[in-house]
């Protein structure tokens, strides 16, 4: 189970107050787990999607190790801009839509 990185950025207190209840918060609006798995991880991030459609505004971005992904980086965002991973001939560079 890698490390996995949740930061939020002008969202209501909900949602802090969500995350904080999962993993500690190491700096205002950053959220860190050393060992969280997968199925919590998909759990946490479905409750925070779920909100967000009926309470939009601000950002959210998941970070976490992905084996399978570029750069082996898994990441997932709600809000604006959208960010993604792209791997540039070795080089890994963050789109944002």
């Amino acid at each position: 189970m890698p490390m996995t990185v949740l930061i939020t950025r002008d969202v209501t207190d909900r949602f802090r107050g969500f995350a904080a209840s999962i993993m500690p918060e190491v700096a205002p609006g950053v959220f860190v787990a050393a060992e969280l798995s997968r199925g919590v991880r998909e759990r946490m991030w479905n409750v925070l999607a779920g909100w967000w459609d009926g309470m939009p505004g601000g950002s959210i971005l998941l970070v976490w190790r992905d084996d399978n992904a570029a750069g082996r980086l898994g990441m997932q965002s709600l809000g604006l801009p959208v960010r993604s991973l792209a791997d540039l001939d070795g080089v890994l560079l963050v789109n944002s839509l």
